[in-house]
């Protein structure tokens, strides 16, 4: 069953398309990474389907309930973490929780339960009457990730929900998102510019660049899609060893970038002697060459022609995007 589904969903700002005639569904309980370089549209895409911005053309629904015409439901079936905190740091970890339950209309009975079992997820109930102040970055997130939870929310949207954060505080957050999914059954849309992440949490991934959608695919599907091993080697003539290279039936797929190629093929250690065999006979020089399995940072450059390396995280000058809660709020 389809959680999440779009219908030409679009985006224009003056002259410019953001997010153009995208289609995609996202499926009941599962975890749905959403990649794309800076400026791809990411960004757009989640803010039309939590209600924050109308769509220019199409339409797309959440939970059977269209995100233009029944705005109120959208909002009651979702919860949202944003990128940039959105927590009042004077209050404790309980207070922020019940604060958040209230806009909802939770009951004082629910909000009490639901503030429990949602700090004992994220391991944070001996913090609760604690100043926010005082929290960790780390366990921040984790407040903020309750936050999203406590209504119950039929799908999670995870905007970087761990960048900036050292290797084992995001390893933990890892494991109560795949807890959440798991034993709560949350379907959860996922942004991250952490391969590692996408390849460890999602079950499918979307790739979108240019605003339009490049590829969606289950993790295994997308990395096989860019060859059983990948080859990247450097030489004298890019260009002339790539179309050279076309013409063999065991190279699956060839992609060029700025001083590189990436070769996808089978049994990639055998295939490294024939590659230097076929650069001799037209004089040339390979400086340069390995060969790996595919990952999905592979699979990003072969569709965008970017590594999501080359990205950056934070821009420089980027004003922060304001996340008050109160876009959320339940309507009576």
């Amino acid at each position: 069953m389809s959680i999440i589904q779009t219908q030409n969903l679009t985006k224009t700002f003056d002259t410019s398309v953001a997010v153009d005639h995208i289609n995609f569904s996202v499926e009941s309980g599962e975890i749905f990474g959403f990649l794309g370089p800076n400026g791809a549209g990411k960004t757009t895409t989640i803010k039309m389907l939590t209600t924050l911005l109308y769509p220019s053309e199409g339409s797309a629904s959440i939970a059977g309930y269209d995100i233009l015409h029944q705005r109120a439901n959208v909002r009651e079936h979702i919860g949202v973490v944003f990128q940039e905190p959105a927590l009042d740091t004077e209050l404790t970890g309980r207070e922020n929780l019940d604060f958040h339950a209230r806009m909802y209309g939770l009951t004082p009975e629910i909000r009490k339960k639901r503030i429990i079992e949602v700090l004992t997820l994220v391991d944070l109930i001996d913090k609760k009457d604690v100043l926010v102040k005082h929290y960790s970055g780390g366990m921040k997130r984790r407040l903020e990730i309750s936050r999203g939870l406590m209504h119950s929310p039929t799908v999670l949207f995870l905007d970087e929900p761990t960048l900036g954060l050292d290797a084992q505080t995001r390893r933990a957050i890892w494991d109560y998102i795949k807890t959440l999914n798991k034993e709560k059954r949350t379907t959860i849309f996922l942004t991250t510019h952490y391969m590692d992440e996408a390849d460890f949490l999602c079950d499918r991934i979307g790739i979108i660049d240019h605003g339009k959608i490049m590829v969606i695919d289950t993790v295994d599907a997308l990395k096989k899609s860019v060859g059983h091993d990948v080859i990247t080697l450097s030489c004298s003539d890019n260009v002339a060893l790539q179309h050279r290279l076309e013409k063999e039936s065991w190279v699956s797929n060839i992609t060029p970038h700025d001083s590189f190629l990436t070769v996808g093929v089978e049994r990639g250690e055998e295939k490294i002697p024939n590659i230097f065999d076929i650069a001799r006979t037209i004089n040339i020089r390979i400086s340069s060459i390995d060969v790996r399995k595919p990952t999905l940072d592979d699979v990003f450059l072969h569709y965008t022609g970017r590594s999501m390396r080359e990205q950056n995280t934070e821009i420089p000058g980027k004003k922060p995007t304001k996340s008050s809660g109160f876009h959320l709020r339940r309507s009576k």
